[in-house]
């Protein structure tokens, strides 16, 4: 994957060290409640997705931004198609890769 979560480096900045600690953070900075096992979840994994609602909580509770907690590391997903042809011939523009061309 070509996400990093750098939550736990984030609360290590913080000094908060267990998820009860920063759930007692994000009520009272935020008025935001998750379950223990949410937060435990979110703590030892990369989410696959997060709401914006937790994630503004999350920032405001670390006084940190999104940048700090996700970092994006570029990858190549998927393979490369076919390149399309394009040709100047009057007859060969009327249909190019098999589709005709809209209209102009």
């Amino acid at each position: 994957m070509s996400i990093e979560w750098k939550l736990r480096q984030i609360m290590a900045k913080n000094d908060v060290w267990t998820g009860s600690e920063l759930l007692r953070l994000m009520e009272d900075k935020a008025g935001y409640s998750m379950s223990p096992a949410s937060i435990s979840a979110l703590i030892n994994d990369t989410p696959k997705l997060i709401r914006v609602e937790t994630l503004d909580a999350l920032c405001t509770a670390l006084d940190c931004t999104p940048n700090d907690l996700v970092v994006h590391k570029s990858s190549f997903i998927g393979s490369m198609k076919t390149p399309r042809v394009i040709s100047n011939n009057k007859q060969e523009k009327e249909v190019v890769n098999k589709r005709p061309l809209p209209p102009v």
